[in-house]
């Protein structure tokens, strides 16, 4: 069933149907403009697609993009997928093909110390807004993945899997997740001893026997339940 074109632009829609394409690229199915070319053809032009990556780890900030595609499709849009399906020297390449030839895109960064003094879902929806801010040309609508965005202007969708779905919002995936691994792989540097280079933050076995060894760094997200523990226990110069 298909999904019909958005007939009112209105920010509280979430539309269901058309799932994504096939592709032979490792199994996963394509993502698509199909919802993109129904707000153009409402006369929405510049629609941008958002998107965020690191809710779930430990440390290191939450980090988000949002990306205008070019008016005509290049070669290398049939090969961006959900930023997670992809191995990193795959993000690499097409995060550098993205910021070189999208109509625009910005990068918004929310560190530990701000969620935990506003909460993740609050932090990554700073770090959305403040991504939109930083685009070079203002977008007329707004691509999302299953969430809404408060506190901007612009009409919007929250698309259900819309990183596997919608190009717009793949693309601003891969850009968020290459722009949030390098920030992790500086983070290593600073903070040997963590493995964030290869965790990402996440709680692996590694970090987690790091974290009861050093106790947390100055990064890590103390908010969170595995790290309010390992601060009760921290030697002093790590707290």
């Amino acid at each position: 069933m298909g999904r019909g074109a958005p007939t009112v632009p209105n920010p509280s829609l979430v539309r269901k149907g058309q799932t994504a394409k096939p592709s032979g690229i490792g199994g996963a199915s394509a993502p698509d403009r199909a919802i993109e070319r129904d707000w153009q053809a409402l006369g929405f032009r510049l629609v941008a697609g958002v998107d965020e990556v690191g809710r779930g780890p430990l440390a290191g900030p939450v980090v988000a993009a949002a990306v205008i595609l070019p008016r005509r499709d290049p070669d290398w849009l049939c090969y961006v997928r959900d930023s997670k399906l992809l191995a990193p020297a795959q993000r690499e390449r097409l995060a550098c093909l993205i910021r070189r030839e999208a109509r625009a895109y910005g990068v918004g960064v929310a560190s530990a110390r701000r969620i935990d003094e506003i909460g993740i879902a609050a932090a990554a929806r700073e770090a959305m807004r403040q991504a939109l801010t930083l685009l070079a040309i203002t977008p007329d609508a707004l691509l999302l993945d299953a969430f809404h965005l408060d506190g901007v202007p612009q009409p919007q969708e929250a698309i259900i899997r819309g990183d596997a779905r919608c190009s717009a919002i793949a693309a601003a995936s891969i850009v968020a997740k290459v722009a949030r691994d390098r920030m992790l792989d500086g983070f290593d540097q600073r903070y040997p001893g963590y493995g964030l280079a290869r965790n990402r933050g996440y709680a692996t076995a590694e970090h987690l026997a790091a974290l009861a060894r050093l106790g947390p760094s100055p990064i890590h997200r103390r908010s969170f339940a595995p790290l309010r523990l390992a601060a009760a226990t921290a030697p002093e110069g790590r707290r």
